[in-house]
């Protein structure tokens, strides 16, 4: 970097976000169950649209979105003019950051949070609060005990990455309730549809002016290679979320893809069931075997070792058999493996491989 050339405060802080892996060297049809995508892939109806999508590349995309803009309300019931959408959720929770904190601001979330949040804040210049949660459940107490007139979001994701756990309605009322009106609660709900009549804060974000709820298309609607997402909240807050977006941060293609994604809900409940369905086999077969998970709200869980170590082993294990799975030292949890819901051989091929794992290390 020449000199005299330095970037805003903090940035230099940020650690780099690690994805996660999908190839292992030596090893062809490697099952990938490390990024917490739909294994049944996207609905036949936005695969259609993405393709039809290919025929007009040459013209600039919609800059209002209004067509899937409009997707989203006859579909959640929400009002169209509030919703905004991004390149994925993470735009959407980024401009937050940039529109209503800085310098001398802090930023909340919680010791097993996205591992984006901290990013987030410091990209603003703001100051990361990190808040212990309770058995891996966000604390709301414990958030209530440190706001103060510096804090400008608080970042909570339900359910929660990579947890899996999830803090009820009356829970995030209490504190949307316990914060101040100046503070933005941020409900990142990426994986709100795979729970079942949960509305992903959208009640809360109505009775209030303080709430924004955030939603993604990389995981139930299996779009995470078109990266888009949205957000819904008071218009005060979208107003100035789109004065900072740019106008052309989304392709026609995926435009396209997502508002059929968006309107194909029979397909979507379809992967929720699925998903719920081996999700609780894999967690209950892997308890069996002596390693236990919270309940799951999600379409991953995050399997127990007893130590680092032996997560380390078991994670070698696995890679060894062809299957990825996610590491989570950087949240916090050294002892513990992410496994994303693969489809029935993913989930049969995790459960012997770790069964085999157990037998050779009694």
């Amino acid at each position: 970097m020449a000199d005299g050339i330095q970037p805003q405060p903090g940035i230099m802080n940020i650690s780099l976000y690690q994805g996660g892996a999908s190839h292992l060297d030596g090893i062809s049809n490697v099952i990938k169950l490390s990024s917490n995508e739909n294994p049944l892939g996207p609905s036949p109806a936005a695969k259609e649209a993405f393709a039809q999508a290919g025929a007009a590349l040459n013209l600039y995309p919609s800059t209002d979105h209004m067509a899937l803009r409009t997707a989203i309300g006859d579909v959640w019931g929400v009002d169209p003019a509030r919703v905004i959408c991004g390149a994925g959720s993470g735009e959407i929770l980024k401009l937050l950051g940039e529109g209503f904190a800085g310098s001398g601001d802090e930023i909340i979330f919680t010791e097993h949070g996205f591992s984006m949040y901290p990013i987030y804040a410091h990209s603003c210049g703001a100051t990361p609060v990190v808040v212990p949660e309770r058995d891996r459940v966000v604390d709301i107490d414990a958030i209530l005990n440190v706001c103060n007139e510096k804090t400008k979001l608080v970042y909570l994701a339900n359910p929660a990455n990579p947890t899996g756990t999830m803090v009820s309605n009356a829970e995030l009322a209490r504190l949307a309730e316990g914060i101040s009106p100046q503070t933005l609660l941020i409900l990142d709900g990426a994986y709100a549809e795979f729970v079942e009549g949960y509305d992903g804060g959208k009640a809360l974000v109505e009775a209030r002016e303080n709430v924004v709820m955030t939603r993604t298309f990389s995981k139930i609607y299996g779009l995470g290679g078109l990266r888009i997402g949205w957000g819904y909240g008071p218009q005060a807050i979208i107003d100035v979320l789109y004065r900072l977006r740019g106008p052309f941060n989304l392709s026609s293609a995926a435009l396209a893809g997502a508002e059929a994604a968006m309107r194909d809900t029979d397909y979507t409940e379809m992967c929720r069931i699925e998903n719920a369905k081996w999700r609780d086999w894999l967690a209950t077969s892997l308890a069996e075997l002596g390693v236990p998970s919270d309940t799951s709200t999600a379409n991953f869980i995050l399997a127990r070792l007893a130590n680092a170590a032996e997560a380390q082993a078991c994670d070698d294990h696995l890679k060894s058999h062809g299957i990825i799975v996610r590491q989570v030292g950087g949240y916090n949890l050294p002892h513990c493996l992410r496994i994303s819901v693969g489809d029935e051989n993913a989930c049969r091929q995790v459960v012997a491989a770790i069964a085999s794992f157990k037998s050779a290390t009694k």
